[in-house]
């Protein structure tokens, strides 16, 4: 009997509807008898905290239906897109016994969406040349892609395909397939419903922006009808219990102490360039809260989330590390977070079919880079979320259900 199990890449900040209709439409479109899930940990893409830790949103995605969920390693979690999609992939191939990875995207074309990868990852002659004229016309890297990408694939829809968040990670996805020989075959979902920064709840699936926005400002009545029902009953037993949930303004005063108090490290971390640690130092004096910091420090060439991404990064010391090199190996270890009877035996069909080191009990020692800043992550986390022991990742172990 063969059985097919399909990977998908999430934050789950939370689990809401979209997600659900994801998921189950990743079972159908592919046929699949099982789903592994890579999760972010405690800190998402865009620098930001986790609004409820990993063990929690490990709970969710297996109450929802996700088989078998791993974690992504905090090295990738918190990077661009680029290096985001290719430690979730590398994790996903590492696995041996993953047939399909299905993502959501704006474009929901997966035809489309693989032309351009296959042009980045080969860069033809023809593509190469068209690209130098449009930068030496002295146009930014992106907007010179993007026209040359048009220009040679004869399509007048790139600028618009490049320019939603999704169809980018989609790109990324199938480029590190492409980039590790994989035998893992791509399909894509279009999104319904508001896009990933929407900030006001909808009537058909809201972000997961708005609805931390509104557990923000409102009671948690007002996200009830954006959430699946396991996930609405999982978030209000946390909101009984004095749980506290965490938004990205909370790391501020941490950010701004440590900056005061030494700033100079701030150059160490691979983001920073031409003096922007200078331009972050400087607003920190003028700013009030994160997000101010953020407005006034960001530029057309500095976005909000890169600068949000640097100053997590700083908030976590990850300045003591090479992330540069990091990032670019193969995620090292599949760092188990749960799992149901399904996933039970996918664990035991990867053992029988990878090498791949399986974590579900963190060692005490002998840890690689990417494993120590896992663990520091999450004592981070601690600091935003008392709730939280800072070394549930020695303590804890996977969430089985």
């Amino acid at each position: 009997m063969i059985i097919i199990i399909t990977g998908i890449i999430t934050e789950y900040n939370p689990f809401h509807k979209g997600h659900k209709y994801h998921l189950e439409n990743a079972k159908i479109d592919t046929e699949a008898d099982s789903v592994v899930c890579v999760m972010s940990g405690n800190f998402m893409q865009r620098g930001i905290p986790a609004l409820i830790d990993k063990w929690k949103r490990t709970e969710m995605a297996l109450k929802n239906g996700v088989d078998l969920i791993l974690e992504l390693p905090l090295v990738y979690s918190m990077s661009s897109a680029e290096t985001f999609a290719f430690g979730s992939v590398s994790l996903l191939n590492s696995l041996g016994v993953i047939d399909y990875l299905y993502f959501g995207s704006e474009e929901g074309n997966i035809d489309s969406i693989t032309k351009i990868s296959d042009t980045l990852v080969c860069e033809p002659k023809e593509y190469r040349t068209i690209l130098k004229k449009y930068l030496n016309q002295g146009l930014p890297f992106h907007l010179s892609r993007a026209n040359a990408l048009e220009d040679y694939l004869k399509s007048d829809n790139i600028k618009e395909i490049l320019s939603n968040s999704n169809n980018i990670l989609g790109i990324e996805y199938i480029k590190a397939l492409k980039s590790l020989d994989s035998n893992i075959m791509a399909k894509t979902l279009k999104r319904k419903g508001s896009s990933y920064n929407d900030k006001n709840l909808d009537s058909l699936f809201s972000s997961a922006t708005s609805i931390r926005n509104s557990l923000r400002n409102n009671s948690i009545e007002s996200i009830k009808d954006a959430l699946t029902t396991a996930s609405y009953e999982i978030i209000h037993d946390l909101s009984c219990s004095n749980y506290r949930f965490v938004f990205e303004e909370d790391m501020f005063k941490y950010i701004k102490y440590k900056l005061l108090t030494n700033g100079n490290t701030l150059s160490n971390l691979p983001d920073i360039s031409e003096g922007l640690d200078n331009k972050i130092l400087k607003e920190l004096l003028n700013s009030n809260s994160l997000e101010e910091l953020i407005l006034n420090s960001k530029s057309k060439r500095y976005t909000y989330t890169r600068i949000n991404r640097i100053l997590a990064q700083s908030f976590l010391n990850l300045e003591n590390y090479d992330l540069l090199k990091l990032s670019k190996e193969i995620a090292p270890y599949a760092r188990v977070l749960g799992f149901n009877s399904k996933g039970r035996n996918i664990l035991k069909n990867i053992k029988e079919n990878s090498n791949v080191n399986i974590i579900t009990k963190v060692p005490r020692n002998t840890l690689c880079d990417h494993l120590r800043i896992d663990i520091l992550g999450t004592k981070a986390y601690s600091i935003l979320n008392p709730s939280i022991n800072p070394m549930d990742d020695y303590l804890k172990s996977p969430i089985i259900i």
